[in-house]
C-alpha cells in the first residue's frame, strides 16, 4: 500500500480547512462588519441612544421607568407591559391566548391601574397600554398611549401640557414606507428629550 496517497489526501484536507477558516471565519466577517459600519454605523452598533455624552440604552430595546421603590415614575412616559421586564435575554410573550382567563384578568387590572395613574377614564386606555408585545422588548408605544400620559408627565415635571405635547409630536414616527405598520413613539428617545427640556428649565 502506498502511504503517500492517504497523506496527500489528509494534507489537501488540512489546506482546504485552513483556507476556508481564513475566508469564512476571518475575511468574510471583517468584510461584512466593515460594510455594516460604513453604511449603517449606528444600527450596526445596536442603535445606541445617548444622553450627557454616554449611552443610556438602545432605540431597539424598551426599558422600565420606575422610581426607587420599583413603581412607575410619574415624571416619565411609561412603556407598554413586558412579560420579561424588558430583559433582552428573555424575550417572548406570555403565550396566553386571547380568551385565557388569566390574561383577561391581567388586562382588566392593568387597564384600571393605567387609568388611575394617568387620571383618565378606563375607556381612554389604548390596547398597547395593557398588552405586551410578542418580543416583550418593544421600545415603542402608540401616540394614543403617549397622549393620555401628557398631563401627568407635564404636572410631575412642572411643564405646560402644550410643551409636552410638542415633544410627543416631535418624536412620533410615521408608518414605514408610508403605509406599513402604525405610527409609534419611541419611549426612550422621548424621555431623553423630556429630560433635556426639564434640565433646560422648560425651554
Amino acid at each position: 500500500m502506498n502511504i503517500r496517497t492517504p497523506l496527500r489526501t489528509v494534507w489537501a484536507a488540512l489546506r482546504a480547512l485552513l483556507v476556508l477558516t481564513v475566508v469564512t471565519g476571518v475575511l468574510y466577517p471583517l468584510a461584512v462588519t466593515g460594510v455594516a459600519q460604513a453604511a449603517f454605523g449606528d444600527r450596526a452598533d445596536g442603535s445606541p441612544v445617548q444622553a450627557d455624552g454616554r449611552d443610556v440604552g438602545s432605540a431597539l430595546i424598551g426599558q422600565t421607568w420606575n422610581d426607587a421603590n420599583g413603581d412607575p415614575d410619574p415624571r416619565w412616559f411609561q412603556p407598554r407591559p413586558s412579560n420579561s421586564g424588558y430583559d433582552p435575554t428573555a424575550t417572548g410573550s406570555s403565550q396566553l391566548g386571547a380568551s385565557d382567563p388569566t390574561l383577561l384578568a391581567s388586562v382588566e387590572e392593568t387597564r384600571a391601574a393605567v387609568a388611575a395613574f394617568n387620571g383618565v377614564p378606563e375607556s381612554a386606555v389604548p390596547p398597547d397600554a395593557v398588552t405586551g408585545s410578542a418580543s416583550a422588548i418593544d421600545p415603542h408605544i402608540s401616540p394614543a398611549y403617549a397622549e393620555i400620559q401628557v398631563a401627568r408627565v407635564a404636572s410631575a415635571n412642572g411643564l405646560s401640557p402644550d410643551r409636552v405635547e410638542r415633544l410627543v409630536a416631535d418624536h412620533t414616527e410615521g408608518r414605514d414606507l408610508g403605509f406599513l405598520g402604525d405610527e409609534r413613539v419611541n419611549v426612550l428617545e422621548l424621555n431623553v428629550a423630556l429630560r433635556a427640556v426639564v434640565t433646560a428649565g422648560g425651554e
